[in-house]
């Protein structure tokens, strides 16, 4: 075989392998579409919950517990040195 006909031939089962790819990854999609809807014939989507109300906060951040790490941080610091 010459090289054109090596190249031909390589073209060839590239092509074969790109459009048995393309038609399982369009079946793929297919079928995924169909269990979609069938899913959504058999048990229909949960209705959306009620909005919650915002706990009250404050903007302010948690000064007592940034303190409290801090001073926990430096305390292992200082037993390790």
């Amino acid at each position: 075989m010459t090289n054109a006909d090596l190249l031909v031939e390589s073209l060839r089962l590239m092509g074969i392998g790109m459009g048995i790819v393309f038609c399982f990854l369009l079946m793929l999609v297919g079928i995924l579409r169909f269990m979609s809807w069938a899913a959504g014939r058999v048990a229909p989507a949960l209705p959306e919950p009620e909005p919650m109300l915002p706990a009250e906060t404050t903007d302010a951040p948690p000064i007592a517990v940034i303190a409290a790490a801090i001073a926990r941080y430096r305390a292992a610091r200082r037993s390790r040195v």
